[in-house]
């Protein structure tokens, strides 16, 4: 996983990232794209009225910790389908 680079959307209002919240008070799961072009079908798919205020970003598996951790993320949601969509969740410790 650390040797991958993935993508992820941030708002280009404010600068933040995607995620997926279970609950409110929580920073939830980053979501993260395999391609660049997966995170784009998600945004056409699922908030298309909105897909112009979102950038994609790639950013290395190596940096990911460091990332989690100043955004203070549960951990990271992989879309393996961005029009489902299936994702898988993984904590971070």
């Amino acid at each position: 996983m650390l040797s991958e680079v993935y993508y992820l959307l941030r708002s280009k209002s404010d600068g933040r990232y995607l995620t997926a919240r279970p609950t409110a008070e929580t920073a939830g799961y980053l979501l993260l794209f395999r391609e660049n072009f997966d995170a784009l079908s998600y945004l056409n798919a699922h908030a298309a009225e909105v897909a112009n205020r979102f950038a994609v970003e790639s950013i290395p598996g190596t940096q990911l910790g460091s990332l989690l951790k100043r955004w203070g993320f549960t951990g990271v949601g992989i879309v393996s389908d961005p029009l489902l969509p299936k994702v898988e969740f993984l904590q971070h410790n």
